[in-house]
This record gives structure tokens, sequence and C-alpha cells, in this order.
């Protein structure tokens, strides 16, 4: 069973994201065929699907390839607040890339709420689509005066908001500050109706073709699992984690980091307004309507994947503070996340690889992918239709800056090396029989390091705990029932399956290497 220390709890005993739930998805087949086009696509996330809607409506013959199924990643799993005001980062930035990268960045996200708003009122999209204000708040000493220099931040790029000294809710805050007219929307819905309109202009969605590697011609070919190939003009990577490298190490050069969330119904009112805590832990919330009843989503307890506490004690932690601040009557849905942290914070956008000008990356987006990841499709467009824009140098992949990019670069690795010799020294006297229903640990069997999992049926699946991406130990996540590895974020069920990248093949049941990948054809590397 999974183990909750709260007896009392209302957590539901399985996740699921409230943005597929009560959702009909379309379905498309697996790709089974070479094709030719203008651009292919790899990931059907915001970025992909987007960028694929504004380049049929250029006419060009578009092809989005899905390893899974559409929507069914980061982008079905987000808060879907619409925003510029990404924590307190607006401080940091000028100071460590200038005023005008900072007023850039802001620019580049403000453009992607006002194409995502433009877009529905085009259309007619029914999406819950509203303007909030965004207040970021401090509950510390330490958070206060951050906040005061961010507001400053504020002021020096012409952002418009102010400093609070209050929010409507039940906690004691040192001051807040608020970022006017940001949005909010229900992401699926938004994003369904682009693949129609995207479909309607003769583009292509293929599901469970996963791509594993490309071929860096004149022209460019993907290679999938299934042996087949799709050769392009270009070749858009929007797959959260870039399914393919090239040269340039993107593992590392960003860490993935985990947040949880519950949707609840709660006994007090929402006001307007979307909120999240400076202080760790992150607290952040906004309100859906569901069947014309309020739902308030909680989201928070971030750590770095496979790394941290029991990951049910992050779904206590929310159920407890929305207990208190809200009061609970009911929770309806609970799901974590995660997306990928760049050295600079800003997302990695353009040319995987100086020379490789028709191979694209967008990745990094911190958890704020619904601007990020608009703001990315809507330079991709530009890219591929050989047109200046003013951000491509802002979020061009082969920046690095000295500071803090140097340092981050050490301490990511460093932490990197320390888990993957961590995981290979590690040991477990528990017996896989010996498991409870619904249990699932990190076992010895004949010498070697296993993972097993009893299900509902009291059927034990034992997999090799070696990540197929490249050699480190994954680690039991107990709160979602997968095996999350701690070097580099990738994710897998517990009978081995590929969840999220950047691996690509599932948990062996042999005794699994580290070399076994690297030397594989469709390692990517």
């Amino acid at each position: 069973m999974i183990r909750n220390t709260n007896e009392n709890s209302l957590l539901p005993k399985d996740t699921a994201s409230y943005w597929r739930a009560d959702m009909e998805f379309p379905d498309f087949p697996s790709l089974n065929e070479n094709l030719d086009v203008d651009v292919v696509i790899v990931g059907a996330g915001i970025t992909g699907i987007t960028s694929a809607y504004l380049l049929a409506n250029e006419g060009l013959k578009v092809v989005v390839l899905e390893a899974d199924k559409v929507l069914n990643g980061t982008s079905g799993h987000t808060t879907a607040k619409i925003t510029a005001q990404h924590d307190l980062i607006y401080d940091e930035f000028i100071r460590n890339i200038g005023r005008s990268n900072a007023r850039m960045y802001y620019e580049a996200n403000t453009e992607a709420l006002n194409f995502i708003a433009e877009t529905v009122e085009k259309h007619t999209i029914d999406c819950d689509f509203t303007t909030q204000d965004a207040t970021i708040y401090s509950v510390t000493e330490e958070f206060k005066r951050k906040i005061v220099k961010e507001a400053e931040a504020y002021e020096k790029l012409h952002i418009e908001g102010g400093l609070l000294d209050k929010i409507p809710f039940d906690i004691e805050i040192e001051n807040a500050l608020v970022m006017k007219n940001q949005a909010q929307f229900h992401p699926t819905k938004y994003l369904v109706h682009l693949i129609q309109l995207f479909i309607d202009k003769g583009g292509k969605v293929f599901e469970n073709t996963t791509a594993v590697n490309v071929e860096t011609d004149d022209r460019p070919t993907v290679l999938t699992s299934g042996d087949h190939r799709i050769t392009a003009n270009y070749v858009l990577a929007c797959t959260h984690f870039p399914f393919y490298e090239g040269t340039r190490l993107y593992s590392a050069r960003m860490y993935a980091d985990r947040s949880y969330a519950l949707a609840v119904k709660a006994k007090k009112k929402f006001p307007p307004g979307i909120y999240i805590s400076a202080d760790e832990p992150t607290r952040s919330f906004r309100s859906v309507m569901m069947n014309g009843e309020e739902v308030v989503l909680i989201v928070g307890e971030n750590h770095k994947t496979g790394q941290g506490v029991e990951t049910m004690e992050h779904y206590n932690a929310l159920e407890e503070f929305g207990e208190k601040v809200f009061g609970l009557e009911e929770i309806l849905y609970r799901w974590s996340a995660q997306d990928l942290v760049t050295l600079d914070k800003l997302p990695y956008i353009g040319e995987i690889t100086p020379g490789q000008p028709k191979v694209l990356i967008a990745t990094g987006f911190r958890k704020w992918g619904m601007s990020n990841g608009t703001a990315a499709a809507l330079l991709f467009r530009d890219m591929v239709l050989g047109k200046e824009n003013k951000f491509q140098k802002l979020y061009k992949p082969s920046r690095f800056y000295a500071h803090p990019s140097l340092k981050n670069f050490l301490v990511q690795n460093a932490n990197v090396v320390g888990q993957l010799i961590k995981g290979k020294l590690e040991s477990s006297r528990t017996n896989p029989e010996e498991l409870e229903i619904g249990q699932g640990a990190v076992v010895t069997m004949d010498g070697h390091r296993k993972g097993a999992y009893k299900d509902d049926d009291g059927e034990l699946h034992i997999v090799d705990t070696t990540c197929t991406h490249i050699g480190c130990e994954v680690e039991w996540n107990n709160g979602d029932r997968t095996w999350d590895c701690p070097c580099h974020g990738s994710r897998f069920s517990y009978t081995g399956e590929v969840i999220e990248g950047p691996a690509e093949k599932p948990l062996q049941k042999y005794d699994y290497k580290m070399i076994d990948n690297l030397t594989s054809k469709d390692s990517g590397y």
C-alpha cells in the first residue's frame, strides 16, 4: 500500500492530473512509414503543438511525433499560470545578464501571454482564460528583503506592479509583490483546440512513436525506435529534455526539479489572483471552475528528482497547508510534475549546436512552460521562416555566462557524480517476497541491485535499477509509484516503461550496465 502517515488524510489513492480529467483527447496512429516533410516536431506539449499550429499556418508540411500520448507530459501536469512573474528572477537577471536582457525576458513572456489571449479570442476557444494579477509573497525577513530588491528591479525594467503589505488569505506575510494583468487558463482545452486547427491545415500527428536520434546531413533526418525515418528541412526538439543532445552535453547543463499538486474543494471562497511564495518550501495556488464549482489548486514542495524525503510526505505537507489556509472539504486529484532548470535559469531555445542551424531545441523552462513554451514556438516560427527575432540571442543554447553558470555547472555535476557513486555503493537487505501489496523497494538479488514492486494482485515486478540514460541508479517514488533517476530526472513505471526522459529505453530485466546505453546506436549521443 502507499504509506501515508496521516490516518485522516483526504488524499486519493492514485495520482491523476486535473487537466486530463474528463477530457476527450484525440487518438493518433503510430508512424509506420518513412516521410519527407518541411518540419518534423518531436514532442506534443505546448511548445510542439503551438509550433505545429504556427508553421502549418505558414503553409508548411509539418509532422509531430509523440513518444506517448499527446499532452500526457509536463503540459498536462502544470499549474497553467500564464505569467512573466517567474519567482524572484528579475533582480538576479539584472545582476547576472544585464538590464537589457532582463527586460527582453519579460517582453518575450509578455508577448507569449498576449499571443495566447489573441489566439483564444480569434478561435473562440473555451479554455477558461481569465486575466489575473500575479502575486509573490514572503513570510520571512530574508525574503522580505529579496522582494524589496525585486520590486526595485520591476521599476528599473518598467514592469507594472508594486509592493503590498497583505494578501487575502490567512497567512502572516512580511510583504508581497504584484505583477499586474497576467493570466490563467485550462491548458489541455486550449491545446486540444490547437491540435485540431493544425490537423485542419493538413498537419499530421503520430503517437507512441519514439524519436531516438538525428542524422545531421544537409537535411536532417529523425530516426525512430520503430526503424522509420523522417527527413525534413528543420527538426524541432520539443521533448522537455532533448531526445538528441548533439555535442552540447545538455545532461550536464540542467537538472530536473519535481513539485506536487492537489486539486481541492475548499471551505473558504478563493479571491481573484494567482499566488506563489518566495520562501521554501514553495506554495503556489490559484482557483479553477469545475462543473460550476470552485476548485483550488495547491502546488509546491519542490526538490530534485529522485532525491530527498519519501515523496508521499510532500503530498501530506500540501494537504496540511491547504487545511490551514483554505479548509478542505475534499481532495479531488493529486499529481506531480517536473521541469528542467538551466545553469543561468534562462531556457535554451535555438540551434542545438553551433553549426547545426536546422536542428532546434527548447528546454529548461524552470516550471514556467506556459509562457516560455509559447515564446519558444514564436521564436521557432521566425527561425524556420528565416525572419529576424530579437529574442534569438537571449535564449541561444550555446551561451555561457561565467557567473553564475560556471559555479552552477560545477555544483550540479558534482551532485550527479555523487548520486552516481552513491547508487552504485548502496545495498539492500529487503526481501522482495516480503513486500506488501502496493509497496516498492530497492532489493538485492543474487548480489545485484534490483527494483521490486508488488501490485494489487500480489504479482511481483522486478527491474534492474540502472537508468538507461547514463547509468545512474533509480530510486523508488512511493507517492507516484514510479522509479525516478536522481541524476537527470528520467522516470519509469513500476514495470520499467519510460514515463519521462531523457531515457528512451525501459528499465531492463537483466543486469544492465552504463556502457550498454552509451554504445547503443539509438542513444542520442
